[in-house]
């Protein structure tokens, strides 16, 4: 069964001194979050980009596919702290999503460090936006594993 989810952007001006806002279809749980060029140049001065969406989209999908596959291997997580860092930058003439670093800090009972790094890179390769991004994008993880007295 597809699934499919929706979002719109309206958009006024030019690229360089305009700007629009975004809005969740499917969900309505944003609505008119500011958008615009200097945020995905410069600083986000309290707006946001498609980089950064993708970073939020990346690190959740990560995290549930990390999280399933930890639990099938019979050792389901405590705890994952999952951050996306999406770099965007200029290739030749063009802007371009170059990477997304994955940062991933698990409470793992049962599992070793190797076991963890081991899990996080299947998820990296597994997880839908990983697959959708691969081949475009250069995708890294960094697990680290906690003890869970910590």
């Amino acid at each position: 069964m597809a699934a499919t989810r929706t979002a719109t952007v309206t958009w006024n001006g030019n690229l360089a001194s305009g700007s629009g806002t975004v809005t969740a279809g499917s969900s309505d749980l944003f609505t008119d979050l500011p958008v615009s060029w200097a945020a995905r140049t410069e600083g986000p001065e309290g707006q946001t980009s498609p980089e950064e969406l993708l970073a939020a989209a990346h690190a959740s999908c990560f995290s549930m596919a990390l999280s399933v596959g930890l639990d099938r291997a019979g050792t389901p997580p405590d705890h994952l702290h999952v951050s996306a860092t999406v770099t965007f930058d200029k290739v030749g003439d063009d802007w371009t999503v170059t990477m997304s670093q994955l940062d991933v800090v698990g409470v793992v009972p049962g599992l070793d460090a190797a076991g963890f790094d081991a899990a996080a890179e299947a998820a990296k390769s597994g997880c839908p936006i990983s697959r959708a991004l691969a081949g475009n994008v250069e995708l890294s993880v960094s697990a680290t594993l906690e003890d869970e007295h910590e």
